[in-house]
């Protein structure tokens, strides 16, 4: 390759002046001087030019303790054994995204591949599963056989446009860096997507996709998440949701597919914006919450969202029902008045621009930092420049953050966080009229657990029963009764006190459980 191969120039001349120079050449970097050097040798002294068009080095593959793979150390694991356990994919997937690809050298880990099962493989599959699950229920609950429609028009819901849109990012970059001979680049953004799908996606659209917004927009929310893993894989067991359609080519093997074009009509920066601006909250207050144990079963009375810039605020305020929802809040207030939220600023050097600056005296700029009033730092947005103990500093030498100073009276009420765009303040205090809820909420989770344990499906209908190992708990019966509808919303049944259980009615499963204090046995019956 590319030229002594046909025997060129006694034969062949037309084949070779199509082929030349070759399309990529790729070797071991232990083949620099053997291979690459010699070829670019002789072809540039031949024809003038490199007879490469890209070129790919791969470092070496080495064993785990860095040693030389070798067959009479048996210092590797048995390759046939890997594929058994964690499939081709896997191990493609790693090495891939490992330093091999980049021309450096790898030790090979038998855990870095079952971490790449865990957080790709997996994740990936249950998201098909989940979808699975929703496929039946709809079937079952509207006699409806879903089936994937490419020509559907573009949903109107927004989550629905922004998982599409990511697709579309994912497509377009997966043939850019192809195109490039940029492999390692690929898996990152393959994991962004996952987790988007998996842990914002479904997340914060399981009550459409499970069929409670109608069935219209569950079939428009299902189509969007097959759309979706079609994307990330043109077969993974999915054929028989796809139509029948010449146009679409042979389906029995992703291999027969072409990789998906980009539709330029499903792109949407302002949408991907809302969406990342309503993560960034998200994110900030689940940490407050982490922070102080507070579990995102346990309903919250407040949470303020302060920026500066009103297109933010509008941005998140428009996906104000996902955040509610996520963060089980029952208020979100937006604001961008610094006298009712208590925002403060400060600013933090850049300190490798400083560095070179001042040199001498960045001590001093240092020092005096954080003596510089919140009022200072303001105007110095505006103006663009501040003096810092006589020394004059312009826009760029300063990075500004926002923060909320909190009174003493207010800390054991609230709490902020910020990424030093927005800023977040949460009421985490648990109300008493919340309370009720929290403890439905438990409930529902034990019952969701206790369902998973006996391998239930989201189709299969359990008639649920309580019964009290320890006194009587009026307060959870009195949460039962109060919150009925989201108990059977979510779980399907309400539960009902032993006693009330038939006598030829066979348990499915049942188990002990315990919710703030109050022991009792759960079980599930068919109906």
């Amino acid at each position: 390759m590319p030229y002594a191969q046909v025997h060129y120039p006694f034969e062949n001349k037309e084949l070779f002046e199509k082929t030349f120079p070759g399309d990529f050449v790729s070797e071991g970097i232990d083949q620099t001087r053997g291979w690459f050097y010699t070829l670019l040798v002789l072809s540039t002294h031949l024809f003038g030019r490199a007879p490469w068009k890209n070129l790919i080095v791969t470092g070496l593959v080495l064993a785990e303790n860095g040693k030389k793979m070798s067959k009479s150390a048996r210092n590797y694991p048995d390759p046939n054994l890997m594929f058994d356990k964690y499939g081709a994919d896997a191990t493609r997937m790693f090495l891939v995204n490992s330093p091999v690809v980049r021309g450096d050298n790898l030790r090979f880990r038998e855990d870095g591949v079952r971490e790449v099962v865990s957080r790709v493989l997996l994740p990936w599959l249950n998201s098909f599963r989940f979808f699975l699950g929703q496929v039946a229920l709809l079937k079952k609950t509207s006699g409806i056989d879903f089936r994937y429609d490419p020509h559907a028009p573009v949903s109107g819901n927004v989550m629905d446009r922004w998982i599409l849109a990511r697709c579309q990012s994912l497509i377009y970059l997966v043939r850019e860096e192809m195109a490039a001979y940029r492999l390692y680049t690929i898996i990152p953004s393959l994991l962004e997507l996952i987790d988007d799908l998996t842990n914002w996606y479904i997340r914060l659209n399981r009550k459409r996709l499970k069929g409670e917004d109608g069935k219209q927009d569950t079939m428009a929310a299902l189509n969007t998440l097959f759309e979706t893993l079609l994307t990330l894989c043109k077969t993974m067991s999915l054929r028989s949701f796809i139509p029948e359609d010449p146009a679409a080519g042979d389906q029995r093997s992703i291999h027969f597919l072409s990789f998906p074009e980009v539709k330029q009509e499903y792109f949407d920066s302002e949408i991907e914006q809302r969406v990342r601006r309503m993560q960034a909250v998200i994110e900030l207050t689940r940490n407050i919450r982490e922070r102080h144990g507070l579990s995102l079963k346990t309903p919250l009375k407040e949470l303020l969202v302060f920026h500066a810039d009103m297109r933010y605020l509008s941005d998140v305020r428009s996906l104000q029902r996902y955040i509610q929802s996520e963060l089980n809040v029952r208020n979100v207030i937006f604001t961008s008045d610094e006298t009712v939220s208590g925002v403060r600023y400060r600013a933090v050097a850049d300190w490798s621009v400083l560095g070179r600056k001042l040199r001498k005296d960045l001590g001093r700029v240092k020092k005096a930092l954080p003596d510089v009033s919140s009022d200072e730092i303001k105007v110095y947005l505006k103006a663009g420049q501040i003096t810092v103990d006589g020394i004059q500093l312009i826009a760029g030498d300063l990075v500004v953050q926002r923060y909320i100073k909190l009174p003493p009276t207010s800390e054991q009420q609230y709490d902020t966080h910020t990424d030093n765009d927005v800023v977040v303040r949460l009421d985490i205090q648990v109300h008493p009229e919340l309370t009720g809820e929290w403890l439905v909420r438990e409930l529902i989770n034990r019952i969701q657990r206790l369902r998973k344990k006996a391998s239930l499906q989201a189709t299969d209908n359990v008639d649920i029963f309580y019964c009290f190992t320890e006194g009587k708990a009026v307060e959870l019966v009195e949460a039962m009764a109060e919150n009925a509808e989201l108990i059977t919303r979510t779980v399907g049944a309400m539960p009902a006190d032993t006693r009330e259980m038939k006598e030829k009615k066979e348990s499915i499963v049942e188990e002990e459980q315990e919710v703030a204090d109050m022991r009792f046995m759960l079980s599930l019956a068919w109906p």
